[in-house]
């Protein structure tokens, strides 16, 4: 009896490893993953975005005050209501915002006194629905959504006076209350930037319950005797009699077009719909769009956290198109302000996105991608560059040219359909011009095409930067201009461009550093130095990025040897700094600081693919080493979960390619460098019906190095995979242990691409 216990019991752990994901994907995912975050010190800085996968429109809990950037932190005790925010980031901050708030007994519409206390024991945060009890009013509200509208369902207690606050906030805004409809209509100008003067956000409520008294105020004035308000800062209020339980529903929509077009939109994606109808859909439609990869293992952690990420990267950039009365897609333009035919998204940095989220985007999501495209085709024609930060329109933050490194990639990964010579246009006219504003087109391009770089002394900040990231980016359209078979003169100038790199390579530092105009090195560098020279970073991490040319650097830095000992020092030197270019300690040094792992930055973007380097110089088992050290100890499904801004989902995506065992350590070639996958098993299922596979069955944290890998059951020798290889499907077989392997990929044939070794 005995033995057939520990049979049945071995059976049960063993079905239990071998079908770990017992959940639906979207029930591993945590929205509050980030959320814990603070001005001076980034935990992810991201908010729970009740939405849909790309949705127009996102719905939040709003514990931050009205215009502050950080709409919803964990650490707060209050919500102030729910806001419709399309904002990408707390820095860039919000645009076409306006809340929503439940309450009951004597009517308090500014929003500090309206606040209730609310505790995470009675908050529910799902993706596709949100739920939270409001303690001052013993309300519950609920939330679910669609692509461009939202449901809410509201249950009040018993009272002679239970209200809903609609704020269309400040900076000038309108609302109207047509009571015979139970509805309110009116629009919200506030936004941070990158819009048209004529920009509005037109919304529109209406309620299944029939007003029992209603109300508009202007700023701290409320005026009962009017049903409509327009003002700098306009609100509606309307009054219910409620019993205990009774149910209050709202649907809402918006657009950026018109009101009539927001009742189109209300009509078409709501309906009839009762809220639980929408939130079936809703929970359907993510269930669809994460279940593209199913991730295999016994560490519940890791799968809230795998699923968490896989959930921001699919958040951003949002589409900026609605679908009109004769079914086409337009948009409003944030470039000219015009309604116009076709696609738009809005709200990402490529700074950050262009190193893995657009990857990751052509590999799993490549035909929404293809939207995306041609939603920069209307960029460009309608803005005469392409955005490298839109929010919607242009933002005058960052640097680089990186939006060639989007629209190369996507090409060369095989998305085709969409004007490619059009946007390669938009490619040469960015790569040659400046831009109406600093973070458009290239700054500093007149000497970067004279002198190969834009020099440290003729105030352009950031220089060094700028002339790293137009090197790579001059790869990438080299990389387009020879596929779509362009002038050999252009190509030629494109290839001498991308080798610029090589004149910021300080010898006397063995690192990159400024270089003055003359064509001196500054005396005395600080390599530890964050700014100046260089991007929300210091040389340690920006010396890394010349993606296209690891062997050009490998050779520039003395060898093999000296290149993976340099590779060391960036963990093994301690996190010092010097901040005397902001003034003070901004806070991705701090995150730095304290994550114990020297210099590496994993907080912010720069450095995030330095880790695949050692594949390029014989070493591959430190990548495997650090790439799951940074898996396991940068990464939490909790709301201090990441190590700095999580930005748009790329650094969620730096996660999810890891995690599956490879990451595209140079977009724009067809070239992912292998990790090692962190989960027992994981399937990709490809939009073309094939099926990529990856087996590692005896992966765990002691046996976290590759002795062997196979590719449909024949060995494996290369650091590398190729995009192509991977969509015709198959199965990666890995085979894991305790010990390094170090004969397996250290020869050059093992290499993955570099422009020196691909001639």
């Amino acid at each position: 009896m005995k033995i057939k216990s520990l049979i049945f019991f071995g059976l049960i752990q063993y079905c239990i490893s071998v079908n770990a994901q017992v959940k639906e994907p979207v029930e591993y995912v945590n929205p509050l993953m980030g959320t814990q975050s603070l001005h001076n010190l980034s935990n992810g800085n991201t908010y729970p975005a009740i939405c849909r996968p790309w949705g127009m429109n996102f719905w939040t809990p709003q514990t931050g005050k009205m215009g502050d950037g950080w709409a919803y932190t964990y650490t707060a005790e209050k919500i102030r209501g729910f806001k419709q925010t399309h904002q990408p980031s707390p820095w860039m901050n919000d645009y076409g915002q306006f809340s929503i708030m439940p309450v009951t007994g004597k009517v308090a519409f500014a929003e500090e006194e309206r606040a209730s206390w609310f505790s995470h024991k009675a908050e529910v945060s799902k993706p596709y629905y949100y739920s939270v009890y409001l303690a001052d009013y013993d309300i519950t509200t609920e939330i679910t959504t669609t692509e461009r509208a939202a449901h809410f369902q509201i249950t009040f207690p018993e009272n002679e006076k239970s209200s809903i606050i609609i704020d269309a906030f400040d900076k000038g805004s309108y609302i109207k209350i047509i009571p015979s409809e139970n509805k309110i209509i009116g629009y919200t100008t506030r936004n941070s930037g990158g819009v048209p003067q004529n920009f509005k956000n037109y919304f529109v409520l209406v309620f299944d319950k029939p007003f029992a008294a209603n109300s508009t105020w202007i700023d701290k004035a409320q005026t009962k005797d009017k049903l409509t308000a327009v003002g700098f800062h306009t609100g509606a209020i309307v009054e219910f009699k409620t019993q205990k339980g009774e149910k209050v529903n709202i649907k809402v929509a918006s657009s950026f077009i018109s009101p009539e077009q927001a009742e189109l939109t209300l009509k078409n994606e709501l309906g009839s719909a009762s809220f639980e109808e929408t939130l079936a859909q809703s929970k359907n439609e993510w269930n669809k769009v994460l279940g593209k990869i199913t991730v295999e293992d016994t560490n519940e952690d890791q799968l809230k956290t795998f699923y968490s990420c896989l959930y921001r990267t699919v958040c951003f950039p949002q589409k900026q198109y609605e679908i009109n009365k004769d079914g086409e897609i337009v948009h409003y333009s944030p470039y000219n302000g015009k309604i116009l035919p076709g696609y738009m998204y809005a709200g990402t940095g490529f700074w950050d996105t262009f190193r893995a989220l657009y990857p990751l985007l052509n590999l799993v999501y490549p035909s929404i991608n293809k939207e995306m495209q041609e939603g920069l085709i209307n960029d460009y024609k309608e803005g005469g560059f392409l955005p490298e930060w839109s929010s919607p329109g242009f933002r005058n933050v960052m640097v680089g040219n990186n939006s060639a490194s989007v629209v190369s990639d996507a090409y060369m990964k095989g998305l085709r359909g969409y004007d490619i010579n059009t946007l390669y246009e938009a490619l040469q006219h960015g790569a040659n011009n400046e831009g109406p504003l600093e973070a458009v087109g290239r700054k500093g391009v007149q000497y970067y095409n004279t002198l190969g770089y834009v020099p440290y002394d003729v105030e352009i900040n950031e220089n060094a930067a700028r002339t790293l990231e137009y090197a790579y980016d001059d790869f990438a359209i080299w990389k387009l201009a020879k596929a779509l078979d362009r002038p050999k003169k252009e190509i030629n100038l494109l290839e001498k461009r991308m080798m610029n790199y090589k004149k910021l390579f300080n010898p006397s530092i063995g690192l990159m550093s400024g270089r003055n105009k003359d064509g001196s090195f500054p005396p005395k560098f600080n390599p530890f130095k964050w700014g100046d020279a260089f991007t929300e970073g210091n040389s340690w991490h920006y010396s890394w990025s010349v993606f296209h040319d690891i062997q050009g650097l490998i050779d520039l830095m003395g060898g093999e040897k000296k290149f993976t000992s340099k590779l060391d020092a960036v963990f093994s030197t301690p996190p010092v700094f010097d901040d005397s270019y902001y003034g003070s300690v901004i806070h991705e040094i701090r995150e730095m600081q304290i994550m114990n792992m020297g210099q590496y930055a994993h907080g912010n973007q720069p450095i995030q693919h330095m880790i695949y380097l050692y594949n390029y110089a014989g070493e591959p088992w430190k990548t495997q080493y650090w790439s799951r050290e940074v898996m396991n100890r940068l990464y939490k499904p909790t709301p201090d979960g990441y190590c700095g801004d999580e930005d748009n989902g790329q650094t969620s995506a730096w996660y999810i390619f890891s995690a599956m065992g490879f990451y595209p350590v140079c977009p724009a070639t067809e070239e992912y460098v292998l990790g090692v996958p962190l989960f027992k098993k994981t399937t990709l299922q490809l939009e073309n019906g094939k099926q990529l596979i990856i087996n590692a069955p005896n992966n765990s944290d002691v046996s976290k190095y590759v002795n062997e890998l196979k590719w449909d059951n024949a060995a494996y020798t290369k650091n590398y995979i190729n995009h192509f290889d991977v969509l015709k499907g198959g199965e990666l077989n890995f085979d894991m242990t305790s010990s390094p392997n170090l004969k397996r990929g250290t020869t050059s044939e093992a290499y993955p691409y570099s422009y020196s070794t691909s001639k």
